[in-house]
């Protein structure tokens, strides 16, 4: 990559967590609690499981190509025009990501703060604001997650602790739930929320020890998954299975039902969807910067910032395709399950293909392993 190795462990890690907490985290009780009714931390603890596999493959294999991107060393190790054609396919994918993870906040947006604004104007806002960061080279993208973890965190981690308080433990019993045959569903639906974590095919080339990558995923899926999982935990505990299922944002009323001892602030939900707008834009700025940056290395351009706003119509388009929330929905759910078949399976097809290859290599050269 063109910028200098300047991006720390910690920064590493701090933009994975950024750009995997963010819009998904309002439907996430639902979509667990459809698949395993009382099991709904299991099927998330499974679905982090899966994730964790996923980002360990894709470290795995940028750690082996350190000073490229996957769309560079994905040529080398399937040959330049099926690299190709695949890179291609993973761009489209997160430009879909993009401009429904836009779609959805701006159903959020007007439907619990601004009810009298066009959803138009909201998503091209939050899109347009994507844009203009994105025009910023990799390291100031990290500084920008940097800055935004902490608010995003510190706040979230409260409102779960202190909505424990009115929790009922009976409601997560019992622990496996009782509909198996939708908990595998429901798993890969979790894990689909963490695909932004792909993003580390781009982190890894401008990190100063691309050999600490690995401890950075680990504590990212780890705190990023351990989040996740209490949200779920205290949402089933406060509401109860069947109470969640009439809910589309269960999380945000789990803010609402939430106050701080002694009446300090009584409405959490005001600063929660504050800290879910920055989770929304810092995830939104994730897969935004991977869709332009990987355009300008499929076409070897010379800059991605022209590519910021030239993209920008046409991740509009994507966002305005689904004519409801329902369908929008069912958009994500296919869209995110087929989706781990981009960044699960084809990152791991990578990875056994090219340590095929390195093994083929040192054979013919005698090498010998010690």
């Amino acid at each position: 990559m063109e910028d200098s190795r300047e991006i720390t462990t910690l920064q590493a890690a701090t933009i994975l967590i950024s750009t995997i907490i963010g819009v998904g985290i309002l439907p996430l009780p639902l979509f667990a609690v459809r698949a395993g009714d009382t099991g709904a931390p299991l099927v998330t603890l499974l679905g982090i499981g899966i994730a964790a596999i996923g980002l360990f493959i894709i470290t795995k294999l940028g750690m082996r190509h350190p000073q490229k991107t996957i769309i560079a060393y994905s040529e080398e190790i399937l040959g330049k025009w099926w690299g190709k054609i695949c890179s291609l396919i993973v761009i489209i994918f997160f430009a879909f990501l993009t401009g429904f993870a836009s779609r959805e906040f701006g159903a959020v947006v007007i439907t619990a703060i601004l009810g009298e604004t066009p959803l138009e104007i909201v998503v091209i806002v939050m899109l347009l604001l994507a844009a203009v960061s994105v025009r910023n080279n990799i390291n100031t993208f990290a500084y920008i997650h940097n800055f935004y973890v902490p608010i995003i965190l510190a706040p979230a981690l409260i409102i779960v602790v202190f909505s424990l308080q009115n929790g009922n433990m009976i409601y997560l019993q019992p622990l496996t739930g009782n509909n198996f045959n939708e908990m595998f569903s429901g798993t890969l639906m979790i894990a689909s929320l963490f695909q932004g974590s792909f993003i580390m095919t781009l982190i890894i080339p401008a990190m100063k020890h691309p050999k600490k990558a690995m401890k950075a995923s680990m504590w990212a899926i780890l705190i990023s998954g351990g989040l996740y999982l209490l949200i779920v935990v205290a949402t089933v505990s406060v509401f109860g299975t069947e109470e969640i299922k009439q809910l589309f944002w269960p999380t945000l009323e789990l803010a609402r039902t939430t106050f701080l001892p002694g009446n300090i602030l009584q409405r959490l939900d005001v600063v929660f969807l504050s800290v879910w707008v920055t989770a929304v834009f810092t995830t939104l700025f994730s897969s935004y910067y991977f869709t332009a940056f990987s355009i300008k290395q499929f076409f070897q351009l010379q800059d991605h910032k022209m590519l910021a706003y030239f993209i920008l119509p046409f991740v509009f388009i994507l966002a305005m395709l689904p004519l409801n929330i329902f369908q929008l929905y069912q958009f994500i759910e296919n869209v995110g399950k087929v989706g781990l078949t981009i960044t699960i399976l084809y990152p791991l097809l990578l990875l056994i293909i090219d340590f095929m290859k390195g093994k083929r290599r040192r054979g013919k050269s005698g090498y010998k392993q010690p």
